[in-house]
């Protein structure tokens, strides 16, 4: 699998599970779908980091996110 998919995934993954933990603490119950998403994103991230051979710098993920977007659109 591609890296830069695996970096964006994981970050859309990861951005998912906060509106995750905020509705879980505001109703007082343990966030258990919010740390399965941020343990998915959070390997995904790890993998996509480990796997390339490139480094991802943080200016590179707009980029890596519209070769993503780019790659599926055409």
């Amino acid at each position: 699998m591609d890296t830069d998919l695996l970096l964006i995934m994981g970050i859309i993954v990861t951005i998912l599970a906060v509106p995750s933990v905020i509705s879980a603490f505001s109703e007082s119950r343990p966030p258990r779908a919010a740390t399965v998403l941020f343990l998915i994103g959070g390997l995904l991230i790890v993998l996509a980091l480990t796997q390339g051979t490139t480094r991802y710098t943080v200016n590179d993920i707009p980029e890596a996110f519209s070769r993503v977007v780019a790659r599926y659109l055409n």
